[in-house]
């Protein structure tokens, strides 16, 4: 990795000033920038041009390269490109010691969605099933008030209906997007069912029963907590949604082989593909392939090696309310990036 030094927006730095239908960049005297290298550096950093209050850094080895408010008053960063890759190397390694423990995981959730009742652990245990097999963003509490959109932490009992095993839900989510998606599980069907029977004020689905009987909301916190719990390390459920979103790309573009070789036909399937999972998880393709998928099944694609060898066991020693992707292939997948 580049040796790059840690930048603080404290100290001075470059200013931008509005000039014509463009920017002037301001040195650390105030006066304009003169330096062509320099100049060249900062508008290759693509700044926004809606930020205001624009702190730029002198440094070309700075870990933060720029900061600024957004339309919305929030502060927001512009890393080294070196930083980003390292930082999204450790994410994805993060995630393969997640994949890894997951057939652990699935087998305590499993035991806890046997209980009865409304216990934290039994209604937890439903909260992570449902990440792990329909790919839900968690959500949060503010944005639910601010923006009138859901994510399943947040999610009313009016967006979900049950029935033969099978829970549905159908809600405004993130991004203007309305979300629509099913899971077959009969032992969190049977949760669902029962909390939007529950007898309290609260509109939303997700309560667990408190030792004294009295209901408590479900939060982000308590999802993410449950799961540091189970999985017995720092993970979330965001680490969930980019696992699947990985392993659905690995099972694409193992299937795209198929379509050709040439250049032209892998940059067609690695687009095909990461729209394809960009639905699954209700976010943008250019999101997806960012902050989700790991960027290596991509570049193992493009030279020549996919889990294709495994596609023969989707769907084999899968359980029913489980995923085709779940088991030999999620394992194909990791051995596949712990060896690359």
């Amino acid at each position: 990795m580049r040796e790059l030094r840690r930048s603080d927006p404290g100290e001075p730095g470059y200013g931008r000033r509005k000039c014509g239908k463009g920017f002037m960049y301001l040195g650390l005297d105030g006066r304009p920038l003169d330096d062509p290298a320099e100049k060249e550096r900062i508008r290759s950093l693509v700044i926004p041009p809606a930020w205001t209050d624009v702190w730029i850094c002198p440094d070309a080895d700075g870990h933060i390269q720029a900061l600024g408010t957004d339309a919305a008053g929030r502060r927001q960063y512009l890393y080294h490109e070196a930083w980003r890759e390292q930082r999204d190397r450790e994410k994805h390694e993060h995630v393969l010691d997640l994949a890894e423990r997951l057939p652990k995981v699935r087998g305590t959730l499993a035991e806890h969605l046997a209980g009865r009742g409304f216990s934290r652990e039994r209604v937890l245990a439903a909260a992570v099933r449902l990440i792990d097999l329909g790919f839900f963003r968690i959500g949060g509490e503010a944005y639910a008030a601010e923006n009138g959109t859901f994510g399943l932490a947040t999610v009313l009992r009016e967006h979900v209906s049950c029935g033969r095993g099978e829970v549905t839900f159908e809600y405004p989510a993130k991004n203007s997007k309305d979300l629509f998606r099913s899971v077959a599980e009969e032992d969190v069907c049977k949760v669902v069912s029962g909390l939007k029977r529950r007898r309290d004020d609260s509109p939303e689905l997700l309560a667990y029963r408190l030792p004294g009987g009295a209901w408590h909301d479900v939060t982000t916190g308590d999802i993410n907590a449950y799961i540091r719990e189970v999985t017995a390390g720092d993970f979330s459920a965001k680490d969930f949604r980019t696992w699947h979103a990985t392993v659905l790309a690995a099972v694409g573009l193992a299937v795209s082989v198929r379509a050709g070789d040439s250049d032209t036909a892998r940059k067609r399937a690695v687009v095909r593909v990461v729209k394809e999972v960009s639905a699954y998880l209700g976010n943008t393709p250019a999101v997806a392939r960012a902050s989700y998928i790991d960027p290596r099944i991509i570049d193992l694609y493009e030279n020549g090696r996919t889990i294709a060898p495994a596609l023969g066991k989707l769907g084999v020693e899968t359980a029913q309310g489980e995923l085709a992707t779940q088991g030999p292939v999620e394992q194909s997948v990791l051995d596949l990036l712990r060896t690359a």
